[in-house]
């Protein structure tokens, strides 16, 4: 496992410390680049429909984020959580 890998999760587990529920945009963005540094483009994802406007959001902050490389959504995901924990 990488030091990328390992910062990685160490991030998932530290990003459940926060004392507040950071905002929409922050978690929208967490989520992104989870999911970008995961699974990979959104591209094979099924798009939500109109109604599901949670899911919708969601996949609209993944698209966002396309073309970024898996390693490169690990460490602004390490980053972002840095940020919000104020490190």
């Amino acid at each position: 496992m990488s030091d990328l890998d390992e910062q990685f999760e160490q991030a998932q587990a530290d990003v459940k410390t926060l004392s507040s529920k950071p905002s929409n945009d922050d978690l929208l963005t967490l989520y992104a680049l989870f999911k970008q540094g995961t699974a990979g483009e959104a591209s094979g994802a099924k798009k939500p429909g109109r109604f599901d406007l949670v899911g919708r959001a969601k996949y609209d902050a993944w698209t966002k984020v396309a073309g970024t490389s898996k390693d490169d959504a690990k460490a602004r995901y390490v980053a972002e959580v840095d940020r919000l924990l104020g490190r």
